[in-house]
């Protein structure tokens, strides 16, 4: 071989990296979080740590529910988390997160303290900040998360099919009249009254089951109604967040005054796991559609109820 062909042969052999794929890119990279913080992550995210339910359970949506080593002390979903050590978020135990050396805590505005953020960068722990203001939130948190921990196309997969089923809902239901969709009252506690006002994503998924939710004009965020305002506007449902074996006749031991509010006249009164509604994670689907089949069983059947067994089966730990 002549000294030319051999340059021109050594140069073939940098230019294509010796025909093999290029070098991965090992040095850390940032993100920027809900509060616009920007966040330092390892290339591989492996160790993780969720300080808030919702977290856990979208964790598990985008395929990296393998990942956690930790979770928060109200974690209770996919089951498979109960192995799991837990640990409190409301206050931190920062030791015990720390003991588990993490690669990323994750949180939420909605649930952590913003300002536990000093002692985590005092620790050397990177923390990442969710926020959910609407449905659609719920939905790009699950294909963040996989950019997170590296899960992307599982991810995207899990969102897209959640779209998906919110679409088919909303089918279903979109052509109904106002004057065809039930005035709902959405209810946290059955004796103090809390509720959910301007702004919250609840709002929007009674309005995909079909339904008006009554409270979403209140300005204040969270607010707590009294006797005299579910008297005023009569809600023809009662949605409370108070567990499957809730017993309605409950609500006029503690309100006697509601047996005029058409809502507990007609005994529509619906009560329903508090995770399927207030906790924002890939599970508020089967908890709209189950509101959607008390609205209008004619139009949202239980045997084609895919939402329950689509949310569960992205719950369920799976391969990234």
């Amino acid at each position: 071989m002549t000294s030319r062909s051999l340059g021109l042969l050594l140069f073939l052999v940098v230019l294509t990296g010796g025909c093999g794929d290029p070098a991965p890119d090992d040095g850390p990279r940032t993100v920027t979080d809900a509060l616009d913080r920007t966040v330092a992550l390892d290339p591989t995210v492996q160790r993780v740590v969720s300080l808030a339910p919702n977290l856990t359970e979208i964790a598990h949506a985008a395929g990296a529910g393998d990942r956690l080593v930790a979770i928060t002390s109200s974690g209770d979903h996919p089951p498979s988390v109960d192995t799991l050590p837990h640990v409190s978020a409301l206050p931190v135990d920062f030791e015990a997160v720390a003991a588990q050396e993490p690669d990323l805590v994750l949180a939420t505005d909605q649930i952590n303290a913003p300002g536990d953020t000093d002692t985590f960068e005092a620790l050397d722990v990177p923390i990442y900040f969710f926020s959910f203001g609407s449905v659609g939130d719920i939905l790009t948190s699950i294909e963040t998360m996989g950019q997170l921990l590296g899960t992307e196309a599982a991810a995207a997969d899990s969102a897209a099919a959640l779209q998906s089923s919110l679409d088919a809902l909303r089918a279903r239901t979109g052509s109904l009249p106002d004057a065809e969709r039930p005035r709902v009252l959405v209810l946290v506690g059955d004796d103090t009254l809390y509720s959910f006002g301007r702004g919250s994503y609840v709002h929007t998924l009674v309005r995909a089951a079909g339904g008006t939710s009554i409270t979403a004009d209140i300005e204040n965020q969270a607010p707590t109604l009294s006797d005299e305002y579910v008297l005023q506007e009569k809600p023809d449902v009662i949605l409370g967040l108070w567990g499957r074996d809730y017993d309605p006749d409950r609500l006029l031991d503690l309100h006697p005054t509601w047996d005029v509010v058409p809502a507990v006249q007609n005994d529509r009164v619906l009560s329903l796991p508090t995770s399927l509604i207030a906790r924002p994670g890939p599970r508020v689907l089967q908890g709209a559609r189950r509101l959607a089949r008390h609205l209008h069983p004619d139009r949202v059947s239980a045997p084609s109820d895919s939402a329950g067994r689509l949310s569960s089966s992205m719950s369920s730990p799976a391969a990234p």
